[in-house]
């Protein structure tokens, strides 16, 4: 009997219903900021999507299909901006101590490859150098010690001190089930744009919500294109900090390639849930990570496509659900507090 087409959640609708991929999240809570950890049990295919028009990352260069590493060992978003980048340094050093990584021939230490992205959130309000040194030293280490199968969202991590538009962003996930693949997505989202419908308190994401994973069903109201194209956002009135990074992962075996055209295909769940998106001061970067448990069929390209598209809607579901998750903070409302839902 074939198997039903059907799309539902994952048993814990996050990034972890991927088999062998945790998360671990840290934060400083003086500093209103944080970092993120996405460890596969094994070495994983990468791929990186980069869509905004002002990334920061590390080791996203050898991510290229081009280019010789084919697997990573971690990816870690941190908030920071440029400081945030030693979050990865640590993250390096703690797997290189516990034997992860590549080696070759007589090499004394092995060398892990953590690909990294970071988000702009220095405006927010919290003491951004509370021990007159950034915080993200040790936020790398006390996140991947924190890695497991089940964490939390909102206020965690890389989204502790992430803004969306005018709104309190944070940390989100979500997953979903196809056939006998899962896809999962993680994502920070501390947007230029807005993630909700101009006039309205009904998030752009709710049409891929699954039950109430983004809190009660609003009515569904008509999108008003005529509203200005920055309503709501931080150039209305003003511009601060910005960029949404995430992580889709899949069990699929994909190749390098196949991966890219993955994460080229979910990047599109930012543009369905965030108005605008891939801004010039945006960073906004997609990673793809494919675990390979499971075999695509013959069809590959049919498979993928369908994969990709799954993607998306679980990446426009994660952003959803770190709006409705996320608390106030720093002198700015959250999605819930703003509308009194």
């Amino acid at each position: 009997m074939p198997k039903p087409d059907l799309v539902k959640p994952g048993p814990r609708n996050l990034l972890s219903d991927v088999a062998g991929i945790k998360v671990g999240n840290a934060e400083n809570w003086l500093a209103l900021t944080g970092a993120t950890v996405i460890l596969p049990d094994e070495p994983v295919v990468a791929a990186i999507e980069i869509g905004g028009g002002a990334p920061g990352g590390r080791e996203t260069a050898v991510l290229e299909p081009a280019n010789l590493v084919e697997h990573v060992h971690a990816v870690v978003l941190s908030g920071g901006s440029v400081f945030g980048l030693e979050a990865a340094s640590s993250v390096v050093i703690d797997l290189a101590k516990k034997g992860v990584g590549f080696t070759f021939g007589t090499q004394p230490v092995p060398c892990p490859v953590v690909p990294a992205a970071i988000l702009f959130d220095i405006m927010n309000g919290g003491a951004k150098w509370p021990d007159d040194e950034p915080p993200y030293r040790d936020l790398g280490h006390a996140a991947l010690k924190a890695a497991k199968a089940e964490f939390e969202i909102g206020n965690r991590g890389a989204g502790l001190g992430a803004i969306a538009g005018r709104l309190k962003g944070g940390l989100g996930s979500a997953s979903s089930r196809w056939r006998d693949f899962t896809v999962g997505a993680l994502v920070a989202v501390n947007s230029v744009g807005s993630c909700v419908i101009p006039g309205t308190g009904r998030l752009w994401a709710q049409d891929f919500a699954f039950g109430d994973e983004m809190g009660p069903a609003q009515e569904r109201e008509r999108a008003n294109i005529a509203a200005p194209p920055l309503q709501d956002s931080k150039f209305d009135p003003k511009p601060q900090q910005n960029t949404t990074i995430a992580v889709v992962a899949t069990d699929a075996s994909l190749s390098r390639i196949e991966a890219r055209r993955f994460a080229i295909m979910a990047r599109d769940g930012m543009a369905r849930a965030i108005r605008p998106a891939h801004t010039p001061f945006d960073g906004d970067t997609v990673f793809a990570l494919a675990t390979g448990k499971e075999k695509l069929p013959e069809q590959r390209s049919l498979a993928l496509t369908a994969l990709g598209s799954i993607a998306a809607d679980t990446l426009s579901r994660a952003i959803g659900r770190a709006l409705w998750s996320a608390e106030s903070a720093g002198g700015f409302l959250s999605y819930r507090e703003t509308f009194r839902l």
